[in-house]
């Protein structure tokens, strides 16, 4: 197999690379240069935002093409029109962020989807990445193009900050505000679990839309923190709060206290998909504690510290807020 790799050196591109060369497959990444790729790639630079950056992609041929873009939609159309011809196959890493809000608990590949365009100079995440599968479709055509509908995706290498905040938090020890209940759902999907599902479906030749997220049931709140607080020395008491209290506090879920959505709509849109679909083609995810743990080694391999990406806000309750909130509650 013949790969372009569209990105391939963060996250869920790198994620993406390695599992391709472990798959002995012949991969080549396309990117700025910021970043240095797995070894064992061929490397193609340039800046697809750039008047002339897709240069380096003048020549060549591809079994398939992955493309992990997550900015305007012209930046996908530009592309996909340039191999069209010369690449047997698009996978488009989307995002589950494309359906209309507020998505309904159990949405499947079939629930209404934002309006966007494939020419979009600029636009909000949810239509930039509607507007590039419109634009990879146009290109490559409904049976040629694969969408990778992510939900939230966590996992070793990830540069957003939730599950390394997470870890981070545990880690420092002491009473760590836990948002409730214990047993509240939650589906992510881990990085190298994308990856693996991804290489076997366009090694397929699978087109269409796919949800990628672990089925209901696979995780709860409480048995990611609770594996967070076991993997990282078990010097954090949770302490669980309902969540009527934490959001009375004023306290935002999604970015102080990363990964929580309490029940409701938004619990809906984020924790609520039916995945039948990607699960029926072969769809399988590992434990909450291998995720976890495995993404405490890599935090500590690179010095405890993650990467964080520029155009991402950052994540997680500050700490003296933090402190004043328990202390308040009598925690």
């Amino acid at each position: 197999m013949k790969l372009l790799i569209l990105g391939g050196t963060e996250f869920v591109g790198r994620a993406l690379t390695e599992e391709a060369l472990g798959r002995g497959w012949d991969v080549t990444v396309f990117h700025r240069g910021r970043h240095a790729p797995p070894a064992g790639v061929r490397s193609l630079h340039g800046d697809r935002t750039a008047p002339g950056g897709l240069a380096a992609l003048a020549e060549g041929e591809w079994d398939a093409v992955v493309d992990t873009w997550s900015g305007a939609p012209v930046a996908v159309r530009d592309a996909a029109r340039l191999l069209a011809a010369r690449a047997a196959h698009w996978t488009y890493v989307s995002s589950r962020s494309v359906y209309r809000y507020p998505t309904p608990a159990g949405a499947a590949e079939d629930a209404p989807v934002v309006d966007s365009a494939p020419d979009l100079a600029e636009a909000p995440y949810a239509e930039a990445k509607r507007g590039g599968e419109l634009a990879a479709g146009a290109a490559f055509g409904p049976d040629r193009t694969l969408l990778v509908r992510a939900g939230l995706i966590l996992g070793p290498y990830e540069n957003i900050g939730r599950l390394p905040w997470w870890l981070a938090r545990t880690a420092r020890g002491g009473p760590v505000l836990a948002p409730g209940p214990h047993g509240l759902p939650i589906q992510y999907v881990d990085v190298r679990d994308l990856a693996r599902w991804t290489a076997d479906a366009l090694a397929a030749r699978l087109s269409g839309p796919y949800d990628l997220v672990s089925p209901p049931g696979h995780a709860t709140m409480g048995a990611l923190l609770d594996a967070c607080v076991r993997t990282t020395g078990d010097r954090a008491e949770l302490c669980w709060t309902d969540p009527e209290t934490v959001l009375a506090a004023g306290v935002e879920p999604w970015t102080d206290l990363p990964v929580w959505v309490p029940e409701g709509a938004d619990h809906d849109a984020v924790h609520g998909a039916d995945v039948s679909r990607a699960l029926a083609a072969g769809l399988r995810c590992r434990p909450v504690a291998e995720t976890v743990d495995d993404t405490w080694a890599w935090l500590r391999s690179v010095g405890g510290t993650a990467p964080h990406r520029p155009d991402r806000p950052p994540v997680g309750l500050d700490p003296q807020r933090e402190a004043e909130l328990l202390a308040a509650w009598g925690r």
